[in-house]
């Protein structure tokens, strides 16, 4: 069990050499480290330091999932209008209600074809008959449930991508509960305008006006599938926009911020199917209004003077540079499927991650030392060994951090300092092993290599135990929990690979260096 062979040697030091370069970014002052060549900087990266100890902003939101219903019983009762237009089926009284849509079909041998129709239409939807030619289209709690499901799956991606188009280094962005979303922002210390970006639903939409309705309508003469919009802040209008949607924001491939007659606009450009609509739509309605629609504020009403066929087209408003800059940003990243909530917002000051960072360092010098000291008092030589192996264990876990990504928290320095003190219990397993082997008058070699085959099962089982605690706490727990278990599942590894091969190695180097025939224990 003692014998190292040549290549066993070979990638012990290899393995311990990479971890002292790949350690090695968090020892270099920025300057130094923007000096170096591009691809070593890509490969050689420092670990990124957590909210708590860089400073920043910290946002819980929450996801308004009863607007998913509401919009989908919207989209619900169009899709009814739409159905029973075509095919020029009488009904009245289509209303929208909280369990669903109500429609009566005015023709009673037109009732079956309606219903036939409608079920055909509404997917996954119970249609029901009720008395007097009525029909009641309602959407199943299942359906519910999977459309907010994926309603807060997309809101989280959304999210994800706003915040990156923004730049910000190394944000979190997680899940809390049912409806709910973290964001953690390192280094910012303003967050408004990303609480801006973050909380507009962003969702652009295309429609048509209808002609001959103004502002100045009576509203109980508004037609029924039309809307009535406000224009922007500078815009006092109210638009009257029919609720179908011509083309779907979903349809954008690409946003951008330029300057046309030397005011800023945003640049659009749809995909294939999303161009081949919109140049229908301008093909058919030339010399008609076309609403742009965001966030249910008409930004913009151009008059159709052509059909625009190429796919792409350009928003033109009273933006600013920034605001330019931002639409286009959400057009790019994609429209929320819900408005989001702001519960809470807090800002930590980067004074207090220092500080933070300085009790760490205090602790973990003091747990060293207090570690190393007793080591070595205890098992003298072999003691320096642990030590040696205690370094390249602490080298290793930086080393791992650092390639992995990870990033180090307030409970992740915690770890570490824990990772300190379980390290050692490897070698005093083996050590403890060996003197009583070698107390019931074994040879010094036998001694030394049962000490390390009698206890490796024992140190493998209680590591394994505590990497599984630590998997439980990465997976159910949150933010600062997951960054304490990171540390602590990677320090455990690294301390297998220490106290098992770096103290055989350094014993066996002892062994084989001079005719060895006492235990130094």
């Amino acid at each position: 069990m003692l014998h190292y062979s040549a290549s066993k040697v070979a990638l012990v030091l290899a393995i311990s050499f990479l971890g002292f370069v790949f350690a090695s970014p968090n020892l270099m002052t920025k300057g130094f480290r923007d000096s170096l060549p591009s691809w070593m900087t890509n490969v050689l990266k420092p670990i990124q330091l957590g909210l708590d100890l860089q400073g920043g902003s910290y946002l819980l939101l929450e996801v308004d999932l009863d607007a998913v219903t509401k919009e989908q019983i919207v989209n619900l009762e169009e899709t009814v209008r739409a159905t029973l237009r075509e095919p020029r089926i009488g009904f009245r009284n289509l209303r929208a209600a909280e369990d669903g849509v109500f429609v009566s079909i005015t023709d009673p041998e037109q009732f079956k074809q309606a219903r036939d129709l409608i079920v055909k239409a509404a997917v996954d939807l119970n249609v029901e008959s009720l008395d007097e030619g009525r029909l009641h289209i309602t959407i199943p709690d299942k359906v519910k449930k999977e459309r907010e499901i994926a309603a807060m799956s997309q809101s989280i991606e959304i999210v994800r991508r706003r915040v990156d188009e923004f730049g910000t280094s190394e944000p979190s962005i997680q899940r809390s509960g049912s409806d709910r979303i973290i964001v953690e922002l390192p280094g910012v210390d303003n967050p408004e305008r990303i609480k801006a970006l973050i909380g507009q639903t962003a969702k652009l939409n295309f429609h048509l006006l209808e002609p001959g309705v103004t502002a100045m309508t009576d509203p109980r003469n508004v037609p029924p599938g039309v809307m009535m919009v406000p224009g922007g802040k500078d815009d006092p209008e109210r638009y009257a926009v029919r609720r179908r949607v011509e083309v779907s924001g979903e349809r954008l491939v690409d946003a951008q911020a330029t300057f046309q007659e030397g005011r800023p606009v945003v640049t659009f450009r749809f995909d294939t199917q999303g161009g081949r609509r919109f140049g229908g739509v301008t093909a058919a309605n030339v010399n008609q209004r076309l609403a742009i629609v965001l966030d249910n504020t008409v930004i913009s009403a151009p008059n159709i003077k052509s059909p625009i066929t190429g796919g792409s087209g350009y928003i033109e408003g009273s933006f600013t540079v920034q605001n330019a800059q931002d639409l286009a940003l959400l057009l790019r990243a994609g429209a929320l499927p819900a408005p989001l909530i702001i519960l809470e917002e807090r800002s930590v000051g980067p004074g207090l991650g220092a500080d933070s960072i300085a009790a760490g360092e205090t602790a973990s010098v003091i747990g060293v030392i207090l570690v190393a000291g007793f080591m070595v008092l205890a098992y003298f030589t072999f003691g320096l060994f642990a030590v040696a192996a205690l370094t390249v264990n602490i080298v290793l876990l930086f080393a791992l951090m650092s390639i992995i990504g990870a990033t180090l928290t307030l409970p992740g320095i915690a770890g570490v300092v824990l990772t300190l003190g379980m390290a050692v219990d490897a070698n005093v397993l083996i050590y403890e092993r060996m003197r009583e082997e070698y107390n019931n008058g074994r040879t010094l070699l036998n001694s030394l290599s049962s000490g390390f085959s009698q206890a490796f099962m024992t140190i493998l089982d209680s590591n394994v135990t505590t990497v599984i605690a630590g998997l439980l706490l990465y997976f159910l727990g949150t933010g600062p929990v997951k960054g304490f278990a990171v540390t602590l599942v990677l320090g455990l590894m690294t301390s297998m690979f220490s106290a098992v091969m770096i103290t055989r190695l350094l014993i066996w180097l002892w062994f084989r260096s001079a005719k060895r025939t006492v235990l130094p224990l």
